[in-house]
């Protein structure tokens, strides 16, 4: 059993931790990049390499870390059941300038949890101890970690997995407070994460419906945990992580305004890809991100419903400069509204 290796320097080393979640199709360089713009975290994680017999290091995602020039530190995530295949691509990872190594062990989506992967893993322990002690063995000098949720369909393998992340030194644990089940939906189960800071060696990073600074707090403090992890609320609000440290540094929450929304949304209109996109296709992606910002500019949805029925770039961008240019003295909501 090999002891634990120490993790990547924070930014503010009195501060709780934050990490970017990893998100398919959403967490690649760009998007870091963007991120990095308004407020780095103090960790980013790849979207996840795919791992199995035949499966090669994605060009795409490793550019986020060959081509990283944020400053900050990045975790490979991978996602897989076959304990060679995951060993070989965890030593070819460890030839980058990783961060360390992450296993998926909570992605909720049905055609990935299907194939005994993801969130499917939580269903077998015995599979979990067996990859975990192969890995540890292949990754011994940077950090092994991993992302998981409490539970399958319920949490009756929640503590015998978190036995295991023991038995392995895992270094750090990033917990999604649901099940794979529940995917993004119901309450989030933050007594179950502060079960587990207190059963696990390593540091926790406490996941799910962490929507603003003031929610980053009180998680933080119902939970014990090391420090939060924030996926979707980070996509419609880049300067949630600086928020985070002004409130956790005990100052007030610089107001974003509405144009400064705007401009956030042109820069992502602006991918390095756009010249090879079709028009369609960069709608319906910028669309993926308005998704998330929409109710936090108008929460009673009619940005939201708007936006969603355009064609064009003309069309998307008139309807943002009607919601975002309208009011000088407008600001981005602090707090989502949750109810739609």
């Amino acid at each position: 059993m090999s002891s634990q290796v120490s993790l990547p320097q924070s930014l503010q080393r009195d501060l709780p931790l934050t990490a970017l979640a990893p998100m398919q199709d959403v967490t690649n360089l760009w998007f870091m990049k963007v991120i990095a713009h308004y407020g780095s975290p103090d960790y980013f994680f790849t979207e996840y390499f795919r791992v199995n017999e035949t499966s090669r290091l994605n060009r795409d995602i490793l550019a986020a870390i060959t081509e990283n020039d944020t400053g900050r530190p990045v975790f490979a995530q991978m996602i897989g059941e076959s304990i060679p295949d995951l060993v070989r691509t965890a030593q070819e990872l460890c030839t980058y300038n990783i961060a360390g190594v992450d296993l998926n062990m909570g992605c909720p989506a049905p055609r990935i949890y299907r194939k005994k992967v993801g969130g499917g893993l939580l269903l077998s322990p015995e599979k979990v101890d067996r990859i975990l002690g192969e890995l540890r063995q292949a990754v011994n000098d940077r950090p092994l970690t991993v992302k998981m949720r409490v539970g399958f369909e319920n949490t009756d393998t929640f503590y015998s997995i978190l036995d295991i992340i023991n038995r392995h030194s895992i270094d750090l644990l990033s917990l999604h407070g649901r099940t794979v089940k529940d995917m993004y939906h119901g309450p989030v189960k933050y007594d179950l994460i502060a079960e587990a800071v207190k059963r696990v060696h390593c540091p926790v990073l406490a996941n799910g419906n962490i929507y603003s600074a003031t929610k980053a707090q009180e998680v933080l403090s119902q939970t014990g945990a090391a420090g939060v992890m924030v996926g979707r609320w980070a996509i419609g609000n880049p300067w949630l992580f600086n928020q985070i440290r002004q409130a956790l540094r005990g100052e007030p929450i610089t107001p974003v305004p509405l144009v400064e929304v705007r401009n956030y949304i042109e820069r992502l209109w602006q991918t390095p890809k756009a010249p090879n996109i079709p028009e369609r296709a960069r709608v319906g992606y910028l669309k993926m991100f308005l998704n998330y910002i929409a109710l936090s500019v108008d929460a009673q949805g009619h940005f939201l419903r708007l936006m969603r029925q355009t064609q064009t770039e003309v069309e998307l961008f008139n309807i943002c400069d009607r919601f975002l240019l309208a009011g000088e003295t407008k600001t981005l909501a602090l707090a989502p509204y949750q109810g739609v």
